[in-house]
């Protein structure tokens, strides 16, 4: 945006006022102090002195950007010809604003950055002619799927302003998401093991299971090992018909007050529990919480004694696998009603911010463009939490 010099002061004293390490370090203290600079300084500068017509979607976009300040983990320089880095600022907060507005399409947000002229500039695009095209935004874009852009936003903003709180409960779900690519062939099946007893003197070999091979092996170790190509999942609905999907699972961890704070993305097929173990110690880096709240999908003692190892107490439903169903304790039931925060975020993002509206392919990209969602939903949890 092309500014006055008083205008431009006053911009960057906002920009310092989020920088600032000597601010109010308490939750509500610091989301209190940076909603009232929002109000008192940004939003008048962006009305009265560039004289924008800020709508309310508007200024919930102004609002989960400045929050988020994506631009800080973008390169001041590449090092090399191309597109100067302050294009790819304007490209990273329009794909932000993409998902704030819940746009379906590359093409929806230029035609919308062509008409709305406050976006425009919030955004940081000068003028009508210099809205790039589709295809500089695919390449941006792929060069924040590659670098994981989102994702390093989304953990940075978890850090700080929830590493140094105490969460109760630490809800775990999976969701499906379906992509518009073709599947993987499915793997060859093993070898079969030989049918009834062994022979004498004939000794076999249990293959460990994966959930035990992770409770041996570092966090980086298992998110590699993980599954991750585009295939055919299949689930059964809450009716008890089952369904089935192309494309991915989204593994998310959810905190009081429905904030995602870890996310993993993996192929359609593997099961809720097979992430349970790599969710558990990403989470933990990134905040203190009590509560493991899963269901019944996640029943097994491993990732039960996993969640012990780890100070947590695991409430996780019992699957009576043909035995008799072990029920929860009057006071361990009511607290896993919390879990329903898993279930409405992946709700919100499916529903409001990208999550049904995958047109990328791949394993990273499509990862990408789900945490540019959960990103927002990050966002703006932590503002309504202060309301």
């Amino acid at each position: 945006m092309r500014v006055s010099s008083a205008k431009a002061e006053k911009m960057k004293s906002f920009e310092r006022f989020i920088s600032t390490p000597t601010m109010n370090t308490t939750f509500t203290g610091h989301i209190s102090q940076f909603l009232t600079q929002l109000q008192t300084e940004l939003l008048p500068v962006l009305r009265e002195d560039l004289e924008l017509e800020l709508s309310p979607a508007l200024e919930k976009v102004i609002r989960v950007l400045e929050l988020v300040q994506v631009e800080r983990f973008i390169p001041a320089s590449r090092g090399w010809v191309g597109a100067p880095p302050k294009d790819r600022v304007a490209l990273a907060r329009a794909l932000v604003a993409k998902a704030v507005l819940n746009l379906p399409t590359t093409e929806g947000l230029i035609d919308r950055l062509k008409v709305d002229q406050a976006l425009r500039q919030v955004c940081g695009f000068d003028r009508r002619h210099r809205i790039p095209g589709a295809w500089r935004f695919s390449r941006a874009f792929a060069e924040f799927a590659a670098g994981q852009l989102p994702a390093r936003v989304h953990e940075a903003l978890i850090g700080a302003h929830l590493g140094d709180q105490l969460i109760g409960h630490i809800a775990r779900d999976a969701t499906e998401i379906e992509a518009r690519e073709k599947p993987v062939a499915a793997a060859e099946s093993p070898q079969p093991k030989p049918r009834g007893r062994p022979k004498k003197g004939e000794e076999r070999v249990k293959e460990p299971t994966r959930l035990e091979r992770q409770t041996q092996r570092t966090l980086a170790e298992n998110l590699a090992e993980l599954p991750k190509a585009c295939d055919v999942g299949s689930k059964k609905n809450s009716q008890g018909y089952k369904e089935t999907w192309v494309g991915y699972k989204l593994h998310l961890d959810t905190a009081d007050g429905d904030l995602p704070v870890a996310a993993i993305l993996t192929s359609a097929s593997v099961h809720d529990s097979q992430v349970a173990l790599p969710l558990m110690p990403l989470s933990s880096q990134r905040v203190t919480y009590l509560y493991d709240l899963a269901d019944a999908a996640y029943c097994s003692p491993v990732i039960r004694d996993e969640a012990r190892r780890l100070n947590h107490v695991p409430l996780i439903d019992h699957n009576p696998r043909r035995g008799e169903k072990i029920d929860f304790a009057p006071h361990e039931a009511q607290r896993y009603k919390a879990r329903s925060q898993a279930e409405r975020v992946n709700s919100q993002l499916k529903d409001n911010h990208g999550g049904r509206h995958v047109r990328v392919r791949g394993h990273d990209k499509v990862y990408a463009h789900l945490m540019f969602g959960v990103l927002v939903i990050a966002a703006e949890q932590i503002l309504r939490l202060f309301h």
